[in-house]
């Protein structure tokens, strides 16, 4: 595998005298959904990245929204469109909007209208846990945030979907009306282990028989601490079972997943989680599917069709 194109659906890049982030500034602490993050609190640019993956064929990237100040959030796509006509990466970039925000359609247009804008990610996580909460209440049933999913249609812009399995009915019946709007789920739909495998399973399911909507092979770190790959094996092959090799993308998610592991052990799982599929199959996971979703235009040479 080390030998296949990479394209990595999910990556973040930050400069803490640039942009501010609450989430990695101090006090740090074990209290909440992500734990202490206070071991990836430095600035981590492109040759950072590019030092992690190192030995990995690396030829593609999506930077996806790495939580900046909601003001900041134009600034950094800003920031990112000029690493990227310097280093060739990234290739996609997902920015921030708030879908409830009443003026969300500017901010939709303002991030379209940069040439490697592809999506949007609002983060809507919400659980009864105040522990596993990302926000104070579920705003994915509000009228104004399923307004602004509709806009993204409207510009040719993607959305991430990082919400946990709880809200995912909703979330579907919403997605199955705008069937023009190419949905991402992150990090394998966020399961919660105290929610139940099965719970994950069956509420995933119900995005996977709508036929717009993908999912990405990361994150299991945010599931259990530590992981290894036979903790994340039956959530992988679940979700490739559930959405089909097509619709699966493989993503370091670094570095924010550098709290759970190395770039090596991550992929190396994912690897040996996957091998048993064919080439073809290896070949869309490993970055064909992240190419043609995220519309990148990358020449990967013999891939999926």
């Amino acid at each position: 595998m080390r030998d296949i194109p990479f394209v990595d659906a999910h990556i973040h890049l930050w400069d803490l005298a640039h942009i501010h982030y609450a989430w990695l500034s101090p006090p740090f602490s074990d209290e909440g959904p992500n734990g202490s993050t206070e071991a990836i609190a430095h600035t981590y640019l492109i040759d950072d990245y590019l030092a992690d993956a190192s030995g990995w064929n690396v030829v593609g990237a999506v930077h996806v929204d790495a939580g900046a100040d909601p003001a900041m959030a134009l600034a950094e796509t800003e920031w990112l469109e000029g690493i990227a006509a310097e280093r060739g990466l990234p290739n996609g970039i997902v920015g921030f909007a708030a879908l409830d925000d009443p003026q969300v359609e500017r901010s939709l247009e303002a991030h379209a209208v940069h040439p490697h804008v592809r999506g949007i990610r609002h983060i809507v996580n919400w659980h009864s846990d105040p522990r596993r909460t990302y926000t104070p209440r579920d705003v994915t049933g509000d009228p104004a945030w399923a307004r602004g999913f509709g806009l993204l249609g409207k510009y040719s812009l993607s959305f991430d979907l990082q919400a946990y399995p709880g809200q995912f009915a909703g979330l579907a019946a919403l997605i199955a009306r705008h069937p023009e709007t190419q949905v991402v789920i992150d990090h394998l739909g966020s399961p919660v282990l105290s929610d139940g495998f099965e719970q994950w399973k069956k509420a995933i399911a119900e995005l996977a028989a709508l036929p717009n909507v993908a999912v990405k092979l990361s994150g299991p770190g945010f599931i259990r601490r530590p992981w290894d790959g036979e903790f994340a094996r039956p959530y992988l092959l679940t979700a490739i079972d559930l959405f089909g090799p097509e619709r699966c993308l493989v993503a370091s998610d670094f570095p924010t997943d550098k709290l759970f592991g190395t770039f090596d052990e991550t992929l190396g799982a994912y690897a040996e989680i996957i091998k048993d599929f064919g080439d073809t199959e290896r070949r869309a996971m490993w970055g064909g599917n992240a190419n043609r979703i995220y519309r990148l235009g990358l020449d990967l040479g013999r891939e999926a069709a």
